[in-house]
Protein backbone atom coordinates (compact mmCIF):
# COMPACT_ATOMS: atom_id res chain seq x y z
CA UNK A 1 0.00 0.00 0.00
CA UNK A 2 1.35 3.41 -0.96
CA UNK A 3 2.18 5.82 1.84
CA UNK A 4 -0.75 8.10 2.60
CA UNK A 5 0.04 11.39 4.40
CA UNK A 6 -2.33 12.54 7.10
CA UNK A 7 -4.87 15.07 5.83
CA UNK A 8 -4.80 18.31 7.77
CA UNK A 9 -7.54 20.76 8.55
CA UNK A 10 -5.10 23.56 9.25
CA UNK A 11 -2.64 24.68 6.60
CA UNK A 12 -0.09 27.26 7.67
CA UNK A 13 -0.25 28.71 4.17
CA UNK A 14 -3.99 28.55 3.52
CA UNK A 15 -5.43 28.86 7.02
CA UNK A 16 -7.96 26.72 8.91
CA UNK A 17 -10.72 24.95 7.04
CA UNK A 18 -8.74 24.46 3.83
CA UNK A 19 -7.52 21.18 2.40
CA UNK A 20 -4.19 20.61 0.79
CA UNK A 21 -1.12 19.14 2.50
CA UNK A 22 2.45 20.18 1.78
CA UNK A 23 4.01 19.82 -1.66
CA UNK A 24 5.67 16.57 -0.58
CA UNK A 25 2.58 14.56 -1.52
CA UNK A 26 3.63 11.53 -3.58
CA UNK A 27 0.13 10.32 -4.38
CA UNK A 28 -0.24 9.92 -8.17
CA UNK A 29 -3.31 10.96 -10.06
CA UNK A 30 -5.72 8.45 -11.56
CA UNK A 31 -4.86 9.54 -15.10
CA UNK A 32 -8.55 9.66 -16.07
CA UNK A 33 -8.72 13.20 -17.44
CA UNK A 34 -10.95 12.54 -20.44
CA UNK A 35 -14.25 12.19 -18.61
CA UNK A 36 -16.29 15.37 -18.56
CA UNK A 37 -16.82 16.81 -15.04
CA UNK A 38 -14.48 14.22 -13.53
CA UNK A 39 -12.46 15.24 -10.47
CA UNK A 40 -8.94 15.93 -11.72
CA UNK A 41 -6.00 14.82 -9.59
CA UNK A 42 -2.48 16.13 -10.12
CA UNK A 43 0.03 13.55 -11.30
CA UNK A 44 2.64 14.99 -8.95
CA UNK A 45 3.01 17.58 -6.23
CA UNK A 46 0.23 18.65 -3.87
CA UNK A 47 -3.46 17.92 -4.02
CA UNK A 48 -5.70 20.40 -5.78
CA UNK A 49 -6.77 23.32 -3.59
CA UNK A 50 -10.33 23.20 -2.24
CA UNK A 51 -12.03 25.81 -0.08
CA UNK A 52 -14.49 23.26 1.31
CA UNK A 53 -12.68 20.22 2.77
CA UNK A 54 -15.83 18.08 2.75
CA UNK A 55 -16.16 18.51 -1.01
CA UNK A 56 -12.76 16.89 -1.52
CA UNK A 57 -14.08 13.72 0.11
CA UNK A 58 -17.41 13.67 -1.70
CA UNK A 59 -19.31 14.74 1.44
CA UNK A 60 -22.00 17.40 1.63
CA UNK A 61 -21.04 20.79 3.04
CA UNK A 62 -22.73 21.33 6.41
CA UNK A 63 -23.34 24.59 8.24
CA UNK A 64 -24.15 25.08 11.91
CA UNK A 65 -27.65 26.50 11.45
CA UNK A 66 -28.51 26.36 15.13
CA UNK A 67 -26.50 25.43 18.22
CA UNK A 68 -27.51 22.09 19.74
CA UNK A 69 -25.34 21.30 22.77
CA UNK A 70 -24.26 24.56 24.37
CA UNK A 71 -22.47 25.99 27.38
CA UNK A 72 -23.37 29.20 29.16
CA UNK A 73 -21.26 31.99 30.70
CA UNK A 74 -17.48 32.11 30.99
CA UNK A 75 -16.02 34.66 33.42
CA UNK A 76 -12.50 36.04 33.39
CA UNK A 77 -10.55 38.48 35.57
CA UNK A 78 -6.97 39.63 35.91
CA UNK A 79 -5.23 39.87 39.27
CA UNK A 80 -1.79 40.64 40.64
CA UNK A 81 -0.08 37.43 39.50
CA UNK A 82 -2.02 36.46 36.37
CA UNK A 83 -5.46 35.58 35.00
CA UNK A 84 -8.39 33.46 36.23
CA UNK A 85 -11.20 32.02 34.11
CA UNK A 86 -14.26 30.27 35.49
CA UNK A 87 -17.29 28.40 34.13
CA UNK A 88 -19.68 25.64 35.03
CA UNK A 89 -19.41 22.16 33.49
CA UNK A 90 -22.86 21.90 31.91
CA UNK A 91 -23.59 21.04 28.29
CA UNK A 92 -27.25 21.81 27.64
CA UNK A 93 -29.21 20.02 24.93
CA UNK A 94 -31.72 22.77 24.29
CA UNK A 95 -33.19 23.37 27.75
CA UNK A 96 -32.23 19.90 28.96
CA UNK A 97 -29.28 19.74 31.34
CA UNK A 98 -27.85 16.80 29.46
CA UNK A 99 -24.07 16.65 29.99
CA UNK A 100 -22.86 17.70 33.43
CA UNK A 101 -19.11 17.11 33.25
CA UNK A 102 -18.00 19.10 30.19
CA UNK A 103 -14.72 21.01 30.43
CA UNK A 104 -15.13 24.38 28.74
CA UNK A 105 -11.80 25.70 30.04
CA UNK A 106 -8.68 24.42 28.25
CA UNK A 107 -4.93 24.91 28.47
CA UNK A 108 -3.31 25.90 25.18
CA UNK A 109 0.29 25.99 26.43
CA UNK A 110 2.22 26.92 29.57
CA UNK A 111 0.99 30.51 29.48
CA UNK A 112 -2.35 30.59 27.60
CA UNK A 113 -5.84 29.40 28.58
CA UNK A 114 -9.12 29.57 26.65
CA UNK A 115 -12.73 29.27 27.78
CA UNK A 116 -15.83 29.01 25.59
CA UNK A 117 -19.57 29.38 25.71
CA UNK A 118 -21.87 28.35 22.91
CA UNK A 119 -21.89 25.28 20.66
CA UNK A 120 -19.57 22.64 22.12
CA UNK A 121 -18.87 20.83 18.85
CA UNK A 122 -17.60 24.09 17.34
CA UNK A 123 -15.42 24.57 20.41
CA UNK A 124 -14.02 21.06 19.88
CA UNK A 125 -12.98 22.16 16.37
CA UNK A 126 -11.32 25.29 17.80
CA UNK A 127 -9.43 23.14 20.31
CA UNK A 128 -8.19 21.02 17.39
CA UNK A 129 -6.82 24.10 15.62
CA UNK A 130 -5.09 25.30 18.80
CA UNK A 131 -3.62 21.84 19.39
CA UNK A 132 -2.11 21.93 15.91
CA UNK A 133 -0.51 25.31 16.59
CA UNK A 134 0.80 24.12 19.96
CA UNK A 135 2.22 21.02 18.26
CA UNK A 136 4.05 23.21 15.75
CA UNK A 137 5.62 25.10 18.67
CA UNK A 138 6.64 21.84 20.31
CA UNK A 139 8.17 20.42 17.11
CA UNK A 140 10.19 23.61 16.55
CA UNK A 141 11.78 23.00 19.98
CA UNK A 142 13.12 26.56 20.17
CA UNK A 143 11.63 27.46 23.53
CA UNK A 144 9.14 29.87 21.96
CA UNK A 145 5.42 29.50 22.64
CA UNK A 146 2.40 31.42 21.45
CA UNK A 147 1.65 34.43 23.63
CA UNK A 148 -1.95 35.06 24.80
CA UNK A 149 -2.22 38.15 22.60
CA UNK A 150 -1.23 36.04 19.57
CA UNK A 151 -3.83 33.37 20.35
CA UNK A 152 -6.43 36.11 20.81
CA UNK A 153 -5.61 37.65 17.42
CA UNK A 154 -5.56 34.23 15.74
CA UNK A 155 -9.00 33.27 17.07
CA UNK A 156 -10.39 36.63 16.02
CA UNK A 157 -9.23 35.94 12.45
CA UNK A 158 -10.60 32.38 12.49
CA UNK A 159 -14.06 33.41 13.70
CA UNK A 160 -14.22 36.38 11.33
CA UNK A 161 -13.15 34.12 8.44
CA UNK A 162 -15.95 31.67 9.19
CA UNK A 163 -18.46 34.48 9.60
CA UNK A 164 -17.57 35.71 6.10
CA UNK A 165 -18.35 32.23 4.75
CA UNK A 166 -21.81 32.44 6.40
CA UNK A 167 -20.78 29.38 8.40
CA UNK A 168 -19.89 30.83 11.80
CA UNK A 169 -18.38 29.00 14.71
CA UNK A 170 -21.13 29.44 17.28
CA UNK A 171 -18.92 30.39 20.22
CA UNK A 172 -18.02 33.26 22.51
CA UNK A 173 -14.42 32.82 23.61
CA UNK A 174 -12.34 34.17 26.48
CA UNK A 175 -8.55 34.13 26.08
CA UNK A 176 -6.24 34.76 29.01
CA UNK A 177 -2.66 34.29 30.07
CA UNK A 178 0.61 35.92 31.00
CA UNK A 179 2.62 37.53 28.22
CA UNK A 180 6.38 37.31 27.66
CA UNK A 181 6.72 40.59 29.57
CA UNK A 182 5.03 39.03 32.62
CA UNK A 183 1.88 41.17 32.33
CA UNK A 184 -1.59 39.56 32.47
CA UNK A 185 -3.61 39.51 29.24
CA UNK A 186 -7.37 39.00 29.01
CA UNK A 187 -9.61 39.31 25.97
CA UNK A 188 -12.78 37.98 24.42
CA UNK A 189 -13.82 37.07 20.86
CA UNK A 190 -17.42 36.88 19.65
CA UNK A 191 -18.84 34.49 17.08
CA UNK A 192 -18.61 37.04 14.24
CA UNK A 193 -15.05 38.07 15.06
CA UNK A 194 -15.70 41.07 17.29
CA UNK A 195 -13.00 41.26 19.94
CA UNK A 196 -11.71 43.43 22.77
CA UNK A 197 -9.44 43.23 25.79
CA UNK A 198 -10.17 44.33 29.36
CA UNK A 199 -9.24 43.71 32.98
CA UNK A 200 -12.41 41.60 33.36
CA UNK A 201 -14.66 39.98 30.75
CA UNK A 202 -17.66 37.65 30.59
CA UNK A 203 -19.75 35.89 27.96
CA UNK A 204 -23.47 35.13 27.80
CA UNK A 205 -25.59 36.08 30.81
CA UNK A 206 -22.36 36.78 32.67
CA UNK A 207 -22.17 40.07 30.76
CA UNK A 208 -25.31 41.21 32.59
CA UNK A 209 -24.97 39.36 35.90
CA UNK A 210 -21.25 39.14 36.69
CA UNK A 211 -19.66 42.24 35.20
CA UNK A 212 -21.52 44.67 37.50
CA UNK A 213 -19.82 42.86 40.39
CA UNK A 214 -16.49 43.03 38.60
CA UNK A 215 -16.84 46.78 37.98
CA UNK A 216 -17.59 47.35 41.64
CA UNK A 217 -14.99 45.11 43.27
CA UNK A 218 -12.19 44.34 40.82
CA UNK A 219 -8.70 45.77 41.39
CA UNK A 220 -5.57 45.10 39.31
CA UNK A 221 -3.56 44.37 42.48
CA UNK A 222 -5.94 41.74 43.84
CA UNK A 223 -4.40 38.70 45.51
CA UNK A 224 -5.24 35.20 44.31
CA UNK A 225 -7.54 34.68 47.32
CA UNK A 226 -9.43 37.90 46.61
CA UNK A 227 -9.77 37.06 42.93
CA UNK A 228 -11.07 33.58 43.77
CA UNK A 229 -13.62 35.03 46.22
CA UNK A 230 -14.84 37.50 43.58
CA UNK A 231 -15.25 34.74 41.00
CA UNK A 232 -17.13 32.56 43.50
CA UNK A 233 -19.59 35.39 44.22
CA UNK A 234 -20.09 36.06 40.49
CA UNK A 235 -20.60 32.35 39.73
CA UNK A 236 -23.15 32.13 42.54
CA UNK A 237 -25.17 35.02 41.06
CA UNK A 238 -25.02 33.42 37.60
CA UNK A 239 -26.24 30.13 39.07
CA UNK A 240 -29.16 31.84 40.82
CA UNK A 241 -30.34 33.67 37.70
CA UNK A 242 -29.34 31.53 34.71
CA UNK A 243 -31.48 28.41 34.23
CA UNK A 244 -28.84 26.96 31.88
CA UNK A 245 -26.28 26.76 34.70
CA UNK A 246 -25.57 24.12 37.35
CA UNK A 247 -23.78 24.24 40.69
CA UNK A 248 -20.63 22.56 39.45
CA UNK A 249 -17.75 24.82 38.48
CA UNK A 250 -14.08 24.86 37.56
CA UNK A 251 -11.50 27.65 37.67
CA UNK A 252 -8.35 27.75 35.54
CA UNK A 253 -5.44 30.00 36.47
CA UNK A 254 -2.54 31.20 34.33
CA UNK A 255 0.52 32.72 36.01
CA UNK A 256 4.22 32.99 35.24
CA UNK A 257 4.61 29.64 37.02
CA UNK A 258 2.23 27.86 34.61
CA UNK A 259 -1.40 26.81 34.27
CA UNK A 260 -3.51 25.25 37.04
CA UNK A 261 -7.04 23.81 36.65
CA UNK A 262 -9.08 23.14 39.78
CA UNK A 263 -11.16 20.07 40.39
CA UNK A 264 -14.94 20.55 39.99
CA UNK A 265 -16.55 22.18 43.03
CA UNK A 266 -19.95 23.37 44.22
CA UNK A 267 -20.79 26.66 45.94
CA UNK A 268 -22.91 27.16 49.04
CA UNK A 269 -26.28 28.64 48.09
CA UNK A 270 -29.23 30.13 49.94
CA UNK A 271 -32.69 29.82 48.42
CA UNK A 272 -34.44 31.37 51.40
CA UNK A 273 -34.38 34.93 50.12
CA UNK A 274 -37.83 36.53 50.07
CA UNK A 275 -37.69 37.15 46.32
CA UNK A 276 -36.96 33.44 45.76
CA UNK A 277 -39.71 32.20 48.11
CA UNK A 278 -42.42 34.31 46.43
CA UNK A 279 -41.04 35.49 43.09
CA UNK A 280 -44.43 36.73 41.80
CA UNK A 281 -45.30 38.86 44.85
CA UNK A 282 -44.71 42.15 43.02
CA UNK A 283 -45.41 40.94 39.49
CA UNK A 284 -48.83 42.17 38.43
CA UNK A 285 -50.76 39.59 36.44
CA UNK A 286 -48.46 36.69 37.36
CA UNK A 287 -49.70 33.43 38.80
Amino acid sequence: MAWQPRDTSHSSALGPGNTGPSLADPRPGNGNHSVRNAVLHPTCGAQAFAVIPAAANGQPHKHTQDPYVTGTSVLGITYKDGVMLASDTLGSYGSTKRYKSIDRLVRVNDRVVVGAGGELSDFAYIIKLLDELATDDFVADDGVQLAPSEVHSYLQRVLYNRRNKFDPLWNSLVVGGVGPDGRPFLGTVGMIGTAFTDAHVATGFGNHLARPLFRERHRPDMSEEEATKLLHDALRVCYYRDKQSINKFRIITSTAAGVKLTEPFALETNWGYKAFVDPTANATGAW
